[in-house]
């Protein structure tokens, strides 16, 4: 378990599979973008209590074995910033400092808790990449908590996209992940909110990955209907995430990394 992830957002410019790495598992729900989080399933499926955040007894130290260099996608199965982790987080971050040949990419939604846990004072950490969760206008407010916090790269995962976002200001942002929600209950992602989001992102010059459209995908916004949804066709993906690129239209086809990381080759 987190040896290989096929998450698109962490394979290497090689080609090279990322990973995960969860020293601890279990989280709350905050906002309406946890609210059908596949972790909560996932863990009830192997038995555990997923409102319980439990340090782990045979990954925690992982890292530490693997050799060549990973993206790691870091607590998949929670939140680095989590208040319950506090006990554990210092260790976790001696393993981070421990294995430079990693680049760690910690994703959150606690971002006001990030300033005060981060391990360094001065110069941040080059192998470390800090991003936070935005589903929907409310959470826009981390982007200024994520633009505050010294980091060597500053992504944001705007996934489930939830609803359009309006006017977003990515200024300090390295890097923009978009996808809709996966899943047998998931809510509707527009593709006129995307192409909204991704259309920004080129303006303000940010490297955009998107990741898919969701198990829900329509196009409300392209033909007028966006005051009523109910009226918009749902759009059939093979692919039951709606993450097979060839399947999407040639304008949505766009997987960047930030610059100096390399590219996906499409």
């Amino acid at each position: 378990m987190g040896n290989t992830t096929k998450i698109g957002w962490t394979i290497q410019p090689d080609g090279t599979l990322g990973a995960t790495w969860n020293p601890w598992r279990g989280c709350a729900k905050i906002d309406v973008g946890c609210s059908r989080c596949y972790m909560f399933t996932e863990q009830k499926r192997w038995g555990h209590d997923p409102r319980v955040v439990v340090r782990s007894t045979t990954t925690f130290d992982a890292p530490l074995r693997w050799r060549e260099p990973r993206r790691i996608f870091t607590c998949s199965w929670s939140d680095w910033f989590i208040a319950r982790a506090d006990p554990w987080r210092a260790d976790a971050w001696a393993i981070i400092g421990a294995t430079p040949q990693h680049t760690y990419m910690i994703l959150t939604k606690r971002h006001e808790r990030i300033a005060a846990h981060l391990p360094w004072a001065g110069a941040p950490w080059a192998n470390v990449w800090l991003g936070v969760s935005v589903a929907d206008r409310n959470g826009l407010v981390r982007l200024d908590a994520l633009r505050a916090a010294p980091a060597a790269l500053r992504f944001v995962s705007f996934e489930p996209l939830l609803e359009d976002l309006g006017a977003v200001d990515l200024s300090g942002i390295d890097w923009a992940i978009i996808g809709g929600e996966s899943g047998p209950r998931a809510r509707r992602c527009d593709l006129g909110w995307v192409r909204s989001l991704q259309a920004q992102c080129r303006a303000q010059r940010v490297p955009t990955f998107i990741k898919q459209m969701g198990a829900f995908t329509v196009d409300c916004m392209t033909y007028g209907k966006h005051d009523h949804p109910f009226e918009c066709e749902r759009i059939r993906w093979r692919d039951p995430k709606g993450a097979t690129l060839g399947e999407w239209p040639e304008e949505f086809r766009v997987q960047e990394f930030p610059d100096g990381q390399g590219r996906l080759s499409l």
